[in-house]
């Protein structure tokens, strides 16, 4: 959950932004409501505000490494501006989603693609990218892999009610399918503070949900 006066100083941070491009607060409210309603949807067990607010506490710890700080801070908050676990363009959507709301209230073109192409690369499905801001997306989107124990069981636990319509052998099936595809990856973060302060609890946190998933398969 994200407590009022947070969400209020999210609030004032996506007015800051959108006046680095000439957006008036009377402008950049309306999409704000738009999102928030988004993230805060019911089915939204894991991709909402708090994973939001995750975010962009990674991305301060790492802002001195930034090239385009207002960009990122707008392809995180579309990222999973639509997330519908049956379906499998949502980063696409989210990226339609973001021209749809930012071009009429006067962000530049030029901006948007910026965005959107980040916000694409959220389905973490290609090498890792070439520009620096996106590197620092993707770790913000998967910091949740390398945190305490604790919290990363309540994010398995998140996931599997966001696909709480998924029989629950064929979710293993299909979970342990994700795990086993990211503990393959040669490193998960790409960022160096990512990689040092984060990559071997995260894998340590895949292996054990992996265990987990397997032992309940053989229960």
């Amino acid at each position: 959950m994200v407590s009022p006066e947070r969400l209020a100083s999210m609030q004032k941070s996506w007015v800051r932004t959108l006046d680095q491009y000439r957006v008036a607060p009377t402008d950049a409210y309306p999409p704000f409501d738009v999102l928030v309603a988004a993230y805060s949807a019911p089915e939204r067990h894991y991709h909402n505000l708090e994973h939001l607010n995750e975010m962009f506490r990674v991305v301060e710890r790492l802002a001195p490494t930034v090239e385009n700080p207002n960009a990122l801070q707008l392809a995180i908050w579309f990222h999973d501006a639509v997330y519908d676990s049956r379906a499998k363009d949502n980063e696409q959507r989210s990226g339609e989603l973001a021209v749809d709301l930012l071009g009429p209230i006067g962000v530049p073109a030029s901006a948007i693609e910026r965005i959107v192409r980040m916000i694409w690369a959220t389905a973490h499905a290609a090498e890792a990218p070439g520009d620096h801001d996106t590197r620092v997306l993707l770790d913000a989107d998967l910091a949740i892999l390398g945190a305490s124990e604790e919290r990363y069981a309540r994010y398995a636990r998140d996931i599997r009610q966001e696909y709480s319509w998924v029989p629950e052998a064929e979710y293993r099936a299909g979970r342990t399918a994700v795990l086993e595809r990211f503990l393959a990856a040669p490193r998960l973060y790409h960022t160096p503070i990512m990689f040092e302060e984060g990559e071997q609890r995260a894998r340590s946190n895949l292996r054990n949900e992996l265990a987990e998933l397997q032992n309940a398969r053989g229960a």
